[in-house]
């Protein structure tokens, strides 16, 4: 009788520099040690039970089979007529919006459909862990151009220097993630003028695009003419409606890039969830929830500022998104020449509150001692953080 050795083939993986996310890891040790986790970026609170009303509905009424691969079309009529409502941009919903399995399939997608071996993408550090990876899955070459440290504010010398005629996109992300810093209309005029005479693409990451707070205002590339033609536009259903776990968002680009994407698109998830894109279209009949988002993450991100306010911590700006960053550099505590990781374990050991080093959002892991925490939680939870925080 034969004797089978069981052997597993090796394999090279095509991400040898990736590991398990500080989102995952973060969030895994304020679970075993009790921490308040203003680390990972998700409410801790429920969505408008009308939404839930909704899908509810749709799962009842039988709608449980495979839609459409690029979408339900009454979603995606409601998200075109949205974007016209508010940037004036008239997107056929036939033929130039899609729905996504979450906005990190859609940039993933969107990178797969036009980056090839060799191509250069430009990604403006600190950004989205997943920006990286998603490139050098295509085949690209990644290009990391800093935001000015302490700002956050782009650079465009240092944008205009890494265009070359090797680029064939450039990742832009506003309301920001990590910074919470937005970009204004003079900073989009600015990246369509330094793009127009180009034929670089560009993925414009507006997931937060319905939490920027007073007097700013969001500016969508789908505002510009010359960004928008250029443009595939990812949003997320569950930022906006606080249901990060139903993984549904959407992508807005012209015909020519849609086509392309939805080759992609139908070969990874093929298509998303059916009784959610109906329950989604018909909440969003009524524009107030999310026209009234700004207003509700304000009054908690004022909250938490408000204490914070009474800590050494020092606040960076929280112009969008909802996040808050914090620089460490002036607090007394045990262990004060901790790095910024390091910072974030001790804290959610000793303190009881997790948060995430900004370093993590960078390639080289630059350390400017400065940590970010995440307000889209109870305001019971907030003012348990922020008694934690007090002692220190």
């Amino acid at each position: 009788m034969n004797t089978v050795t069981e052997r597993t083939p090796e394999i090279t993986s095509k991400l040898p520099n990736v590991g398990t996310t500080i989102f995952t890891v973060m969030s895994a040790l304020a679970a075993e040690k009790g921490a308040v986790n203003l680390g990972q970026g998700f409410p801790d609170f429920d969505c408008d039970p009308r939404l839930v009303q909704a899908v509810t509905d749709a799962m009842t009424q039988g709608l449980n089979q495979y839609p459409p691969m690029a979408g339900v079309p009454a979603l995606r009529e409601a998200v075109a007529a949205k974007i016209q409502a508010l940037h004036g941009r008239a997107y056929s919903a036939a033929d130039e919006i899609t729905i996504t399995a979450g906005a990190t399939q859609a940039i993933l997608t969107a990178i797969l459909a036009v980056v090839r071996p060799g191509d250069e993408v430009i990604v403006l550090e600190p950004c989205y862990d997943s920006y990286v990876p998603n490139i050098e899955l295509a085949g690209g070459t990644v290009v990391r151009v800093p935001l000015t440290p302490g700002s956050f504010r782009p650079d465009f010398d240092k944008i205009a220097a890494a265009l070359t005629p090797k680029t064939r996109a450039i990742l832009v992300n506003s309301p920001h993630n990590p910074s919470a810093t937005i970009w204004s209309r003079e900073d989009m005029l600015r990246l369509q003028e330094l793009l127009e005479p180009t034929e670089v693409l560009l993925i414009s990451d507006e997931v937060y695009e319905h939490m920027v707070y007073a007097p700013n205002e969001h500016q969508s590339a789908a505002r510009f003419p010359g960004l928008a033609a250029r443009a595939f536009i990812v949003s997320s259903f569950g930022k906006t409606y606080h249901v990060t776990g139903w993984k549904v968002g959407y992508v807005a680009a012209p015909a020519a890039l849609t086509t392309e994407f939805r080759k992609m698109h139908q070969f990874n998830v093929f298509t998303v969830n059916t009784p959610v894109q109906h329950g989604l279209a018909r909440y969003m009949a009524d524009p107030r929830p999310y026209l009234e988002l700004p207003a509700f993450y304000a009054a908690k991100r004022d909250l938490f500022r408000e204490g914070l306010s009474r800590t050494k911590f020092r606040l960076l700006p929280s112009e969008g998104t909802y996040f808050q960053c914090v620089d460490i550099s002036g607090l007394s505590v045990p262990e004060r020449d901790l790095n910024e990781a390091d910072f974030c374990l001790w804290l959610t050991r000793e303190v009881g509150v997790a948060a995430i080093p900004l370093s993590a959002f960078y390639g080289n892991g630059f350390d400017q001692r400065v940590v970010r925490f995440c307000f889209a939680k109870k305001d019971e939870t907030l003012r348990q953080a922020l008694d934690r925080l007090a002692r220190l």
